[in-house]
């Protein structure tokens, strides 16, 4: 695959070579072009719950290898919440040596306080990240004005490009608000939103409220990817793009060529799947189902406990009729 289409998650004159840290000479936004499917991957563990960086670099090496636009480390499905600082700078420092021009590295610095989410930026960017997703406070629930001085804060002490991350059904119903985030946009480092609300009105406003050649409005939610192009939206972060990364590329792929009938056969594939991710906690059951595929990640942190045997079993049924798993896969592994 051309290099070209593998960095084009983050393609900005410029700026500096992927994987390098550094400061940008001139603004992200001049020709930025953040698109595409970007996984927010998993974290692997051993099986005593540390942190499995081998298997960080083969589930890597996986998505690329399914031409996902961009890896984004450190989301929600990568159990963010879970890690402390040092295994954060090591997942960073793991995924950009990995990536080396191949990819864009994407790393999430979202916690409860301004402070600490500009200590975690300028960790990631001293990894050589190259850019930065953050999730609004899930524990406070600040106003819009309040959010607004935070992700100024966070953008104005980093030079990396900032995707903002609205999720408000584990943040307490914590929402960025289209007005929020079209004056963010303005900001010259503040590139994209994530829009993880489910809401395709939410996510429509977000497109009509900031500029499409500045700002990327990016689909938090799998069930809507095709949806949320067709409204204007530049691609997803899809968690279960660990799971199906060629049902996520192929939605996004066969859409900006034109053939819809693909697009819609592949979403309609990838359906059922992110449904069954409401078997487990949190994201418990997109490790299950990578297990299920031969692709083990290790255990989730703990207090998320494993599938029971039946919701496994349901699960398996899932990725069955995706075609995910073959019919002689489905027997062995039953």
């Amino acid at each position: 695959m051309p290099l070209a289409r593998l960095r084009a998650g983050l393609a900005s004159s410029g700026a500096r070579p992927l994987g390098c840290a550094g400061r940008h000479s001139r603004p992200y936004k001049a020709g930025m072009n953040l698109r595409g499917i970007i996984p927010p991957a998993v974290t692997p563990m051993t099986p005593d719950h540390a942190l499995d960086l081998p298997g960080l670099r083969a589930h890597i090496d996986h998505l690329l290898a399914h031409r996902v636009h961009a890896v984004f480390v450190l989301g929600t499905t990568g159990e963010f919440y879970a890690l402390d600082e040092g295994e954060k700078q090591a997942v960073v420092a793991a995924a950009v040596g990995h990536c080396r021009g191949r990819s864009p590295v994407w790393a999430g610095t979202g916690a409860e306080t301004t402070r600490e989410v500009v200590r975690l930026t300028k960790m990631a960017e001293r990894e050589g990240a190259d850019g930065v997703s953050v999730i609004t406070p899930y524990f406070l629930k600040p106003t819009q004005a309040e959010l607004t001085d935070h992700f100024r804060r966070v953008a104005e002490a980093t030079s990396l490009p900032v995707v903002l991350y609205s999720n408000p059904g584990p943040c307490g119903g914590l929402a960025i608000e289209p007005d929020t985030a079209a004056k963010l946009a303005r900001l010259p480092n503040v590139v994209g939103i994530k829009d993880s609300s489910g809401d395709l009105q939410n996510t429509i406003e977000l497109l009509r409220a900031t500029p499409r050649e500045t700002f990327a409005v990016l689909v938090g939610r799998d069930t809507l990817i095709l949806a949320g192009l067709q409204a204007g939206a530049a691609g997803s972060i899809p968690a279960s793009g660990n799971i199906a990364p060629g049902l996520c590329v192929g939605i996004y792929e066969s859409f900006i060529t034109g053939d819809l009938a693909a697009a819609k056969e592949y979403q309609a594939r990838l359906h059922p799947v992110r449904t069954a991710l409401a078997l487990g906690t949190g994201n418990g059951a997109v490790k299950e189902a990578m297990a299920l595929l031969g692709r083990p990640a290790g255990p989730n942190r703990l207090p998320v406990t494993p599938l029971t045997d039946e919701k496994r079993e349901k699960l398996r049924q899932v990725l069955a009729g995706a075609g995910l798993l073959s019919p002689d896969e489905n027997r062995a592994r039953g």
